[in-house]
């Protein structure tokens, strides 16, 4: 009599980066004979990947166990996994707070994951998969929890950066970019067995690609990804001072990369920046985005907000380099005080309210900004990869090169012909709906 096939539930939060990592460990569950379900009271275990970059992700993780937690009630759910950020930086916290946690493994140890949750389920007791740090392994072995026609690959691991705010180095270790010949495998895979049409590079700094080992090599993995048969190559994550002359112009000649780049700038004032410990100044991130906008590159960024001694000068300087630099979309931050990170030895630490209505003004003035740059958009012509139909409005939906999935909004259309999803369609702007564009597809 066959074995009934172990169900596994799944709960992923955080960044695309962690997405991968999930999609990772799908597959290593996949080749134990284990089966991924959606519903959670169906699973025999259940893993939440987890985040940990500031105090709201890991609440958010720490909710999510929790009510992940309460299905080892039920007579089906037996294991509780909890992997990723938050074990990795609070490893002795969680074994002693929650115990209802069966296995906790770290950043790097999700292969190890499918043995752990077994050894467990046969009553063999918890296990504790802490990361080897003088090791890191990689895998091309994926499950998509995308859809079929846009994937993520992960080209690196890790942060050497050392921004005075950020805890990412001390939970993923120092910047370690993948071998270009196991990437170029992994996206020829996605690309021919999967069908992917759009491919998204992340890494924390996709624009460092390779320097870990004394050389630039982002522009030559870029030429090999652009060889296999993607319609986009889009670029997440960029640092500003590895922007440079030569990338602008590689991106803006390369037909198969999106005009569209992802760059946290973080602030604009020179003083803050340097407490920030970036490698920029203000009048550097001026000139950058000037130069962006002349090759008719778009640019997303995301600043903090509230950062300890920041003034209210300092803060005018943000909200007015806003107004002038006129980037398609941001993201805002308050600072968050982080365990063991330099910035949470300065003075000059901000209550929360001041930061949050920091935060709330600068989402203000973006939105106006925002809204003329979508405005000039009317009458253009674009690409739109066609992903979905919205019922309720009657409209097909899908993206440009210049909207990232799940951050951007989408483009909504009409068409007096039949569609394939996955499908690239020339789409005419016709009109601005909040952070989504309206259109229809042209003859």
């Amino acid at each position: 009599m066959q074995a009934e096939t172990k169900k596994l539930g799944v709960i992923s939060l955080g960044c695309d980066k962690n997405r991968v990592d999930t999609e990772n460990a799908l597959a290593y569950f996949a080749d134990a004979g284990w089966a991924a379900v959606s519903d959670l009271s169906q699973a025999d275990a259940i893993l939440v990947n987890t985040c940990a970059f500031i105090d709201p992700a890991k609440q958010e993780s720490i909710d999510a166990v929790l009510e992940a937690a309460e299905y080892k009630k039920s007579d089906k759910c037996k294991v509780l996994a909890v992997s990723g950020c938050l074990p990795q930086r609070y490893f002795a916290q969680l074994k002693e707070g929650l115990p209802e946690i069966d296995v906790l493994a770290g950043t790097d140890r999700y292969k190890d994951l499918p043995a752990a949750v077994e050894a467990a389920l046969a009553g063999s007791g918890g296990a504790e998969l802490a990361n080897d740090k003088n090791s890191r392994s990689f895998t091309c072995k994926r499950v998509l929890t995308t859809p079929r026609h846009y994937a993520y690959l992960k080209i690196a691991e890790g942060c050497s950066n050392r921004c005075t705010y950020c805890a990412i180095p001390a939970i993923r270790g120092d910047y370690t970019s993948r071998a270009e010949e196991e990437l170029t495998a992994e996206a020829r895979t996605l690309a021919q067995e999967w069908g992917v049409k759009e491919l998204i590079l992340v890494a924390q700094d996709v624009s460092r690609y390779g320097t870990d080992g004394g050389e630039k090599r982002l522009i030559p993995l870029l030429d090999k990804l652009s060889a296999l048969p993607f319609e986009r190559i889009r670029l997440l994550y960029l640092y500003p001072e590895q922007v440079d002359d030569e990338l602008i112009e590689y991106i803006a000649k390369n037909d198969k990369i999106c005009k569209y780049v992802d760059i946290p700038l973080q602030h604009i004032s020179d003083k803050i920046l340097k407490r920030m410990g970036r490698r920029v100044n203000g009048a550097y991130i001026r000139e950058l985005t000037e130069k962006l906008r002349a090759k008719g590159i778009f640019m997303r960024s995301a600043f903090i907000v509230g950062f300890p001694g920041e003034s209210e000068e300092d803060f005018e300087e943000l909200l007015g380099f806003l107004r002038e630099a006129r980037l398609y979309a941001c993201g805002f931050f308050a600072y968050s005080k982080e365990d063991g990170t330099a910035a949470a030895r300065l003075d000059g630490q901000l209550p929360e309210r001041v930061k949050k209505a920091r935060r709330k003004r600068a989402y203000q003035v973006q939105a106006q900004v925002s809204a003329r740059s979508k405005a000039e958009l009317i009458g253009k012509v674009f690409d739109v990869i066609y992903e979905d139909i919205d019922y309720e409005k009657q409209l097909f939906c899908g993206r440009t090169g210049f909207q990232t999935p799940d951050v951007d909004g989408v483009t909504y259309f009409t068409s007096g012909q039949p569609l394939d999803v996955g499908g690239t369609y020339r789409v005419r702007i016709t009109g601005v709906s909040g952070e989504d564009l309206l259109g229809e597809v042209t003859e």
